[in-house]
């Protein structure tokens, strides 16, 4: 299947139907997953996808809509539905394609791993299975398992719009997770430990997934409460990026414009600590959130969101950045999928890293909270409140001692970001928003 000659027909036929301008969106994606739990098959799946988003402007009027048939006909029928969704949407002065250049050449950012399309489905399962297993043997405490599975993803992303431009770019990635369940004195906990790739030969061990999983349950028995109290907080990575996907809401640009942020007047102002510099950067080489190019056939770049503690920017697509006016332009976030129009989104979200390592900053902490899981709550965006529920473990001197479950962490972005007093050098690529390790001067705890 020729998906780029697929693109671009559909909006040659739609410029001919009656479109002042179009572009499309096209996916294609073979999935694989199976999930195993006590060393038995629970689930195999293996499925193939595909689909077509147009959008198209008439009359300075929108319409998107979307296929996952590609015959002729079908195509045909997308055409004139989409057609007829513009004819009754609401003129606008910003509806229009962003400026593309037909012939730009986008870099190859390494998202594509043949040998990960070319993995044995006995390889798959044996590396789930391999998982599990060595959870279980990790302790005699581990005394079940929610499972453990292994999943791989193969796909190819294509955009054409009537300015010329034909771009498309393949990427890969695989999975592998365990969940444990330990038991102690009659009380239970579970955990998980996982990591994602999207080249082959950076996967960990079956064996070392396992063993991390065991290791991240077993620490949480015997958990208890701590009494109400003030002291610092440290965020461990995996939960970290929660704080930066709470940012991110504040800083789409859209939602500024709607006065729905707590920054929207604080464009320029230190909002954080001056160790702290937020980024998002499409072009990172084989990056899970990487891409060449946005939604809207834009070149991805490097943003710098805060930069030692100064908010420097706001994230915009052309559409938003048209609206808002005054100078204002794409800020190159527009992210897409065949099922909508299009929005403001990340590419890579991330706080870059300090030198220490998360034992040398757990170190300088003599009553603390290390927070290694959180639930429910987050950000008012709108307001910057704070509060969400956590567990983890408690630290003393420089040392993490015991388990802690059900409390409460709160307080104010502003209070949080500002109060980073020391960065980890832990930083992953295991999704789209990622963090090291940090921590935060003081925080109310809310316990007993």
């Amino acid at each position: 299947m020729d998906t780029r000659a697929i693109a671009q027909d559909v909006v040659e036929r739609a410029i001919r139907a009656g479109a002042d301008s179009a572009d499309v969106w096209l996916q294609t994606e073979t999935e694989f997953n199976v999930q195993v739990r006590m060393g038995e098959i629970e689930t195999l799946s293996q499925a193939g996808s595909k689909g077509l988003g147009l959008r198209l402007f008439k009359d300075k009027r929108l319409g998107f809509a979307s296929t996952a048939d590609f015959t002729p006909e079908a195509l045909d029928r997308l055409i004139e539905t989409t057609l007829g969704i513009a004819a009754f949407a609401d003129p606008k002065d910003e509806n229009a394609l962003a400026e593309t250049a037909p012939n730009h050449t986008f870099p190859d950012l390494n998202l594509y791993d043949p040998a990960i399309a070319a993995l044995p489905t006995d390889t798959k399962i044996g590396m789930a299975i391999a998982c599990e297993r060595a959870s279980f043997e990790a302790d005699p405490r581990i005394t079940n398992s929610e499972g453990a599975g292994f999943g791989s993803v193969v796909g190819e992303t294509v955009l054409a719009n009537s300015q010329g431009l034909v771009a498309s770019y393949k990427t890969s990635g695989c999975s592998l997770y365990c969940q444990p369940l330990a038991e102690q004195d009659g009380k239970k906990q579970v955990d998980y430990d996982y990591a994602y790739v999207r080249d082959w030969s950076k996967m960990e061990s079956a064996e070392t997934i396992g063993h991390r999983a065991a290791e991240r349950v077993l620490r949480k028995l015997g958990a208890k409460k701590v009494p109400t109290q003030t002291a610092p907080v440290v965020f461990e990575r995996r939960v970290a990026s929660r704080i930066w996907a709470e940012v991110l809401g504040a800083v789409n640009g859209d939602a500024v414009h709607k006065g729905m942020s707590y920054l929207r007047e604080r464009l320029g102002d230190s909002i954080a600590s001056e160790i702290v510099t937020l980024v998002d950067d499409g072009t990172v080489p084989g990056g899970m959130g990487s891409a060449p190019f946005d939604g809207e056939g834009l070149p991805t770049q490097r943003n710098v969101i805060i930069e030692k503690g100064t908010l420097k920017m706001f994230l915009y697509d052309t559409l938003t950045a048209r609206k808002v006016g005054g100078g204002v332009v794409s800020t190159h976030n527009a992210r897409r999928s065949t099922g909508g129009a299009g929005g403001i989104g990340v590419f890579n979200l991330l706080l870059e890293p300090g030198t220490k390592s998360v034992e040398e900053l757990l170190g300088g902490i003599s009553n603390g909270f290390l927070v290694t899981s959180v639930m429910g709550g987050g950000a008012n965006t709108v307001t910057g409140d704070y509060s969400i529920g956590a567990s983890g473990l408690w630290i003393e001197n420089g040392q993490p001692t015991f388990a802690v479950e059900e409390v409460t962490i709160a307080g104010t972005m502003d209070s949080i970001l500002k109060g980073i007093d020391g960065i980890a050098n832990d930083l992953v690529f295991h999704g789209t928003i990622v963090s090291p390790t940090f921590s935060v001067a003081e925080m109310t705890i809310a316990g007993l």
